[in-house]
């Protein structure tokens, strides 16, 4: 059986370049970093040298980067230690509803055991947050508000940029989640987020998974989240993963500045997959129509669910989601759906197909020529399960 691959946002293969330049770290350096010996400070030179490398990506400075294990580490640094840090200054926290559930979760996590307000800034039909909303949104007492460059789900990218230069005028601290920008959107430099905290994971353009970083602006220094040694300027203990950290630097510097996810050529065919699923009958795709990564097609079927959609499509060896992967096998309606004002029944039938560089038109012929049928039994297996 053929597999067409579109899920590209949950994650991307490994890169064969990438993997071989990891391969010496998986074996003859395999030294801790923290040892003072030879075999260990070989271990050092490269951690410090793979710092280096990213800050100059960044256009940091190396102690602004701060290795992690991936976007949820990342971002669960950024928020719990942020807000922890800045607790004597005020209790108030903003995000928005559709968040990634490590942001969401975070803050509520914070609201239940710490003393928090969280508020959530709603979005409009195309998934996007109002600047406006976000003025009145702030407060004395606001001390840091987390808003995704993109959103994972349906695609919409939001004004980080002007969010973040709101945020810095009134003097609160500023986290974006850009898990799913970097690879995908222009980047010239770490600044254009306009944010004091940035959030960076690997596998999402063709780095290792368990790798990631977390952007910090200086000299801002949130508590840390784990404990035990003084690792990452003492952000974040733990012995360095100095493979998988060499990984997402050579993802950083070959897929970033040119994304990896090239628009000139899957635009084109998102726009193709979108007109084919448009015609098809109880059908209504979601997100923003522009301000949207160019390879993510989202869309709900009146009448079905996403499991049953999403096994069916596999049964024909198409890969895709329904919305975040980590909230896979999930019976309850996206999050992100929900708040964009679609009803529940609709809404626990989201499909996203998320494309990469090896996508092609004839694969999205492929799926737009199975895809009646599919929606056809999913339809069919909702009305057996209602009379049941």
């Amino acid at each position: 059986m053929r597999t067409i691959y579109f899920d590209h946002n949950a994650t991307t293969p490994l890169d064969p370049a990438v993997r071989d330049a990891m391969l010496p770290y998986l074996g003859e350096v395999w030294g801790n970093p923290s040892s003072l010996h030879h075999v260990g400070q070989r271990a050092r030179a490269a951690l410090d040298d793979a710092r280096d490398r990213a800050a100059h990506l960044l256009k940091s400075q190396p102690s602004e980067v701060i290795f992690t294990s991936g976007g949820t580490e990342a971002n669960n640094l950024a928020i719990f230690g942020t807000a922890r840090l800045r607790k004597p200054k005020g209790r108030h926290l903003v995000t928005s509803a559709i968040e990634h559930h490590s942001v969401l979760h975070a803050f509520d996590s914070l609201a239940a055991k710490d003393g928090f307000e969280v508020t959530h800034l709603p979005v409009d039909r195309a998934g996007r947050v109002s600047p406006d909303d976000l003025a009145r949104a702030l407060r004395p007492e606001t001390t840091l508000v987390s808003i995704q460059a993109a959103n994972n789900e349906i695609g919409t990218l939001q004004p980080v940029a002007a969010l973040g230069a709101l945020c810095r005028q009134r003097g609160v601290l500023f986290h974006t989640d850009a898990v799913q920008w970097f690879g995908k959107e222009p980047f010239a430099d770490i600044h254009q987020f306009n944010a004091d905290l940035v959030s960076v994971c690997a596998h999402k353009f063709y780095g290792p998974k368990g790798a990631g970083l977390l952007f910090i602006r200086s000299p801002l220094l949130p508590d840390p989240i784990l404990f035990g040694g003084g690792h990452e300027n003492e952000r974040r203990a733990g012995t360095e993963n100095l493979a998988t950290i060499v990984g997402l630097v050579e993802a950083l510097e070959r897929f970033v500045f040119e994304p990896v996810f090239c628009r000139q050529q899957l635009a084109p065919l998102a726009a193709v997959l979108a007109s084919l699923i448009k015609r098809l009958p109880d059908t209504l795709l979601v997100g923003a129509e522009t301000q949207r990564l160019a390879n993510t097609v989202s869309f709900l079927v009146a009448g079905a669910d996403s499991i049953s959609l999403l096994a069916g499509l596999d049964l024909e060896g198409i890969c895709a989601s329904s919305g975040s992967a980590c909230s896979a096998g999930s019976l309850n309606p996206s999050h992100v759906i929900a708040a964009l004002g679609v009803a529940p029944g609709l809404a626990n039938s989201l499909v996203r197909f998320s494309l990469g560089r090896t996508s092609t038109q004839t694969e999205v012929a492929y799926v737009g020529e199975l895809l009646p049928a599919i929606i056809q039994q999913a339809k069919q297996v909702k009305r057996t399960k209602g009379v049941g």
